[in-house]
């Protein structure tokens, strides 16, 4: 036999990088022991117990629960106290610790231990009856809500009473004998609920916190919270078992919750909160609006001190920003927790360009630091400061950027309203775990009570969205649907607006002001730009587009959509002219009217993109894409026969949607589309063509830059694009004739069917470049239509794990990406200087833009907002697979 498998960990045993095995907290508590730092002494059941657990049908793995004793004993003897022993009783938290943060998504006990014997031993020692009576209501109401499933609620209603009863508002103020009295209430309220007794055997309640942390690991908002944040649902959560020490054994203790920087804007301050007499859940639930950290240099001017120092200690040693939890008990600080911290954008940008500065992290370190999703916050519209504001409440500035929408104060209303595509924002008196579904559909959040560092503001920050805590004036009443502050209700469904980074709330609808990059924004994508090696370019379909995709850092246009241009409602009506033609000559008429208008479009481009290169994709969709539509179209002859109509009016009518069902396909999306269009009908593509090199002179002779790339959509075999091209070359020919100047310019391809991947050494003969629209690539190698699918069954492949993730978010590189590397090693055998891009949607997203880098290709080209976002993950693809 082989040795037994070690499930239970002592915190010196373990260390940081033990973080798979121990989860985050353990992996902390552990580090943190071991570099000195005062933390209560405790154990680590690790995430492989709990994997096991599940594996045997929620029973733990054989010898678990022999270590678990044979560690905690060695815990006990360390400390001189004993678990369960009426006279020196220990007292320990139980809290889960998965490897990826999952803040508030599973279940934390604390003083657990505690019994009716145990609790007179507690108030013996601490020469503090109302202390221990306090430790044991909350345990008993802690202990009944995670572990025997009794409603929260039901213990709120008895507290609520003993507090009017006695005539105070605070639960820190209630007497001894209203916390004997509510002791008593709280075990015939689990009595009435389960048909038992609460638990007095100290070795059982241990065992079935254990069980209850780890049954959490599976509970409804923990699977949501991994599946929004795409975390795999095998890792596990450890169980961190940790000696108590008591924030509220007095006016000489207390807890906080901080951070080594701000995290928010990434200033290099301590931030955080602090409450005098309290245990930890009151900070992180929100329940008393605290103080701030920097109060505690007042109240306890000694342990602060220390405190600067161990934050110090800290950052040094992870070489990151923390978030610490902490406990100074009767004088004496203690260490309860320390993770690098969630952040802002603009944070995570401002402290790692700092730490560069400060020499504890290199550049390269610092491009890593920040996520390129993350960017988007910095891209958030602000309230417009020259804007006339009514300012209706106030309260902490938890999370930055600013929304407006309607008043809902219920998170399945805010889902289901978000979903429907309403606005939303959810207020409530303080958020919780549950209401995680509701705060991924609403634009912001706002609560009436709770800190920085309450749950609301840590999701909606990690989120992206606006948040405000501590709103104080407003009352809710959610039975009549309504807050108050001060004078003003406000109702459900009436629209209030809110600017999460200075926490004030306004009435009603306000004007908002797109962002502007930060110096710090500008100097770490000026990093990027010096890291990355794969160029990044934006589809941009307008001179506005590509003017703000230039601001924004694009090194040219990979994809202009000219059918874009078709849709506007001056052009639609001479498109379809051009449609309907029955003849030549009909159809020329109605392309010489588009031509000036092209050329117009094409001239506004190439003129914001001066000096880089612009790529025009020639028509792609199928033509009854511009048509109107059968069936309304059905509606209305039969409208017009029925009321006996104008005549010609129901012919023109008829004769349109002959035209509309001719032209209906069975399958649009493999049908008469893209290059097929332009050979079956040349002249469509001639005008294009001409529109192009016209703009092109016409810069030329302004004395311009131009570099203009002509891309044949949809090519399977080089005869359509040896056709095309020399279409396309004549035409340039004629028009540098015309114009009496020269000119340069490219025609390639988009690569986006298997068989021109299979067949792209032939297709390059005729290619200057190739552009992978994976879009296209994705759903003919699927067999997929994109809207069907997305529509009917990817998300149940997605949520059953048949796909990890949909292949139209992430390039999927093992079927699409072979293909892919095949186009370009046949593509530059036949052509080794052949410039190859990507266009789809995945030229924005961080995962495939690495593999982009990985395959080779010269640039990436995403959407203009995405632009940042791209420049930073085509760094990080470069620093993270050098050589």
């Amino acid at each position: 036999m082989g040795e037994k498998k070690k499930y239970v960990y002592l915190f010196e045993e373990g260390s940081a990088d033990m973080k798979d095995l121990l989860g985050g907290k353990g992996a902390g508590l552990a580090e943190m022991t071991n570099i000195g730092l005062s933390v209560p002494p405790g154990l680590t059941i690790t995430t492989e117990a709990c994997v096991e657990y599940y594996k045997n049908g929620k029973q733990f793995p054989a010898g678990m629960e022999e270590q678990l004793a044979e560690k905690f004993q060695i815990v006990q003897d360390r400390l001189g106290k004993k678990f369960g022993d009426p006279d020196n009783p220990l007292l320990v938290s139980v809290r889960s610790g998965a490897p990826v943060s999952m803040p508030g998504m599973m279940d934390t006990i604390l003083n657990l231990g505690l019994n009716d014997e145990t609790v007179k031993g507690l108030a013996a020692q601490t020469n503090n009856e109302r202390f221990a009576l306090d430790c044991y209501r909350r345990f008993i109401q802690m202990f009944s809500d995670v572990v025997l499933k009794v409603d929260r609620d039901k213990f709120e209603h008895v507290l609520e009473r003993f507090k009017e009863k006695q005539g105070v508002q605070i639960d820190a103020d209630l007497s001894v004998d209203s916390l004997q009295k509510i002791v008593e209430e709280f075990k015939q309220v689990v009595r009435n609920s389960t048909g038992r007794d609460f638990p007095q055997d100290t070795q059982q309640q241990l065992l079935m916190a254990v069980h209850a942390v780890f049954n959490s690991w599976n509970n409804d908002k923990a699977i949501l919270y991994r599946k929004i944040n795409k975390i795999p649902d095998d890792l596990g959560t450890a169980v961190n078992v940790q000696c108590m020490v008591f924030g509220n054994s007095g006016n000489d203790s207390g807890t906080g919750v901080a951070f080594t920087r701000n995290p928010s804007t990434g200033e290099k301050t301590l931030y955080g909160e602090f409450l005098v007499n309290a245990q930890g859940e009151d900070v992180v639930a929100g329940i008393r609006t605290p103080q701030t950290i920097a109060s505690m240099a007042e109240e306890f001017p000694g342990v602060f001190e220390q405190f600067v120092r161990t934050c110090q200690i800290l950052e040094q040693h992870y070489r990151d920003m923390q978030d610490i939890e902490f406990t100074v008990e009767r004088g004496k600080l203690y260490m309860l927790q320390t993770r690098t911290a969630k952040r802002t954008s603009a944070a995570s940008i401002k402290a790692a360009l700092d730490m560069v500065e400060e020499g504890l992290i290199t550049k390269e370190e610092a491009l890593l630091r920040v996520d390129p999703a993350q960017l988007n916050q910095l891209l958030h519209r602000q309230i417009d400061a020259s804007a006339t504001l009514s300012e209706i409440a106030r309260g902490l500035p938890a999370s930055p950027g600013a929304a407006t929408g309607m008043v809902v104060f219920d998170a399945n209303e805010a889902e289901r309203l978000g979903k429907a595509g309403q606005k939303v924002i959810l207020v409530r008196n303080e958020t919780t775990p549950d209401d995680i579904h509701g705060i991924v559909m609403a634009q912001g959040v706002l609560t009436s009570r709770g800190g920085m560092t309450s749950h609301a503001a840590v999701v909606a920050r990690s989120m992206g969205k606006p948040c405000i805590c501590g709103a104080e004036s407003i009352t809710i009443d959610y039975a009549a649907k309504l807050f108050k502050t001060g004078s003003v209700v406000i109702k459900e469904g009436e629209i209030i607006s809110m600017d999460g980074g200075t926490g004030r709330v306004f009435a009603g609808e306000v004007p908002m002001v797109e962002p502007g990059a930060s110096r710090e924004f500008e100097q770490l994508l000026q990093w990027a730009d010096e890291t990355r090696t794969l160029k990044i370019r934006a589809n941009c379909d307008t001179p506005e587009d590509a003017r703000k995709a230039r601001e924004f850092g694009a090194e040219g246009i990979g994809l202009c959509r000219t059918e874009h241009m078709f849709m506007a409602q001056d052009r639609l009506p001479i498109v379809q002219q051009m449609i309907l033609a029955e003849s030549i000559e009909e159809r020329q008429a109605a392309l010489n009217k588009l031509l000036p208008m092209q050329q117009g479009d094409f001239y506004g481009i190439f003129e914001a993109m001066e000096g880089l290169p612009v790529t025009i994709r020639l028509l792609d969709p199928p033509l009854h894409e511009f048509l109107p539509n059968a069936e309304e179209l059905l509606v209305e002859l039969t409208k017009l026969r029925i009321i006996q109509g104008d005549a010609k009016e129901i012919a023109a009518k008829e004769n349109l949607l002959n035209k509309v069902k001719a032209l209906s396909e069975f399958n649009p999306m493999l049908g008469h589309r893209g290059c097929r269009l332009g050979i079956t009908f040349p002249e469509i593509y001639a005008m294009q063509a001409r529109a192009i090199f016209q703009a092109v002179a016409q810069l030329v002779k302004e004395g311009r830059k131009v570099f203009p790339e002509v891309e044949i959509p949809l090519v399977m075999d080089q005869a359509e694009l040896a056709f095309l091209r020399q279409q396309t070359e004549e035409i340039a020919e004629q028009v540098m004739q015309e114009q009496g100047i020269r000119f340069e310019y490219k025609v390639g391809t988009m690569i986006e069917l298997p068989r021109a991947c299979l067949v792209a050494d032939e297709i390059a003969k005729h290619a200057d470049f190739f552009s992978f629209g994976t879009n296209d690539l994705t759903q003919t190698t699927f067999g997929f239509s994109r809207d069907d699918a997305e529509g009917k069954f990817l998300n149940a492949y997605v949520e059953r794990k048949v796909l990890k993730e949909s292949p139209f978010v992430v390039l999927d590189r093992n079927g699409v990406g072979q293909l892919m590397r095949l186009g370009i090693e046949k593509g530059r055998q036949t052509r080794p200087d052949l410039e190859i891009g990507i266009c789809g949607e995945h030229g924005g997203e961080p995962n495939s833009i690495e593999f982009c880098h990985l395959i080779g290709l010269d640039y990436a080209s995403c959407s203009t907002y995405r632009v940042p976002i791209a420049r930073l993950a085509a760094a990080q693809a470069a620093i993270n697979n050098k050589g």
